[in-house]
């Protein structure tokens, strides 16, 4: 098995900065009103600004597939040139269309050579999918570099005109209709982007590479019901009902296809589960605490900063908080890219040494899914 090295990181972020009191004049109002439950959710989450890939009107600037060429596009130079490429694996919740995947749009649009390809469709945890599988392809000698993505266009589907069927329908039942708090949620929460890692079996000539030392994602779908959810909706068991045995008056009646968080089942499991894994890491990997440099946890929220903290340090392998990095409040949360953008500011705005130890965490409330990765620099 070979060592792999990032040798390169890349981002795309569309347009200009979003403050919070932009967003919903790019969005719209559901129903001609301002959300009630904007500013609070804002006041949790602590975003200032983030990216969207639509005009001022709401209009899209930029499809998924053409944020994340774009970011694939930086990586190579005449030093590397984009000819050598062998393997594209991308990652991503928010993909432009059913068929084709992800990947095969993105390479159709890069317009290089042939390349084995991998589409990672989920959650947060799908970015470090593509990431892992990159890993392993140049790992075991399959291929002598890859590039893995982590890219969303979540803004397209938070448009106010989205919901206007369901509220038409509230109508009729209520005077005062307002979409359910599940689905005005995540309308604040989550915005553009996309990023990208490049892998090679050897390091950087000159410069900093970081050494994937290793990966490790897991599920816990076997114990805990659905939680972040889209072309579908929950029955009263817990179980879902996806948008293929639904008519196409039930897709716009209960706008089946925005994303909608069941905040109860968030709160309650997204933090425990995750430090419980982090714990048998420390264990399994004899990993000394003490000698990581930065902790890259993927905040959706910076409302679970210290209950994350907390946790981890009930379970004895407290991280202290003047290793986290994180940049939500700036980029903004933007799923699977969110953990390479963190990556990404370290690797290119010199701040990172070498011999320096890095800890990636990436939670899923999909599910619930964790992914952890640690790194040297080197």
């Amino acid at each position: 098995m070979k060592d792999v090295y990032i040798t390169r990181l890349s981002k795309f972020l569309p347009n200009e900065p979003v403050g919070n009191d932009e967003m919903e004049s790019i969005l719209g109002m559901v129903d001609g009103k301002p959300s009630r439950a904007r500013t609070m959710i804002l006041g949790n989450n602590k975003i200032k600004t983030r990216y969207y890939a639509l005009d001022k009107n709401g209009r899209s600037t930029h499809t998924n597939a053409e944020m994340t060429a774009a970011a694939v596009g930086s990586l190579f130079d005449e030093g590397f040139p984009i000819s050598k490429l062998q393997l594209l694996a991308c990652g991503t919740t928010s993909p432009d269309q059913l068929l084709p995947n992800h990947a095969a749009m993105v390479h159709g649009l890069l317009k290089c050579q042939p390349v084995e390809l991998i589409s990672a469709t989920g959650a947060c945890a799908a970015g470090m999918q593509a990431f892992k599988y990159a890993w392993m392809s140049v790992k075991c000698g399959n291929s002598s570099n890859g590039v893995s993505t982590g890219s969303e266009k979540f803004s397209s589907w938070m448009l106010s005109q989205k919901f206007e069927p369901e509220t038409e329908n509230l109508k009729s039942l209520s005077e005062n209709p307002i979409i359910a708090f599940e689905k005005d949620f995540l309308r604040w929460m989550l915005s553009d982007g996309a990023s990208a890692a490049l892998f090679q079996d050897k390091p950087n000539e000159t410069g900093l590479s970081l050494r994937v030392d290793w990966v490790e994602i897991a599920s816990y779908a076997h114990e805990l019901e659905t939680c972040m959810y889209a072309g579908a909706i929950k029955d009263g068991n817990g179980g879902t009902v996806g948008w293929i045995d639904m008519t196409p008056e039930e897709w716009a009646q209960h706008s089946v296809f925005s994303f909608k968080q069941d905040t109860r089942l968030l709160g309650k499991n997204i933090v425990p589960s995750g430090a419980k894994m982090w714990k048998e890491l420390v264990e399994r990997y004899q990993i000394n605490i003490d000698e990581l440099d930065y902790f890259l946890p993927h905040l959706s929220s910076e409302y679970f900063r210290f209950r994350i903290d907390e946790e981890i340090s009930k379970l004895g392998v407290h991280i202290p908080q003047e290793k986290w990095f994180t940049n939500l409040t700036r980029v903004g949360n933007v799923g699977t890219a969110s953990p390479y953008f963190m990556l990404e500011e370290l690797m290119n705005t010199g701040m990172l040494k070498k011999g320096q130890k890095i800890v990636m965490m990436v939670p899923e409330s999909a599910r619930f899914s964790y992914a952890y990765a640690h790194l040297t620099v080197v």
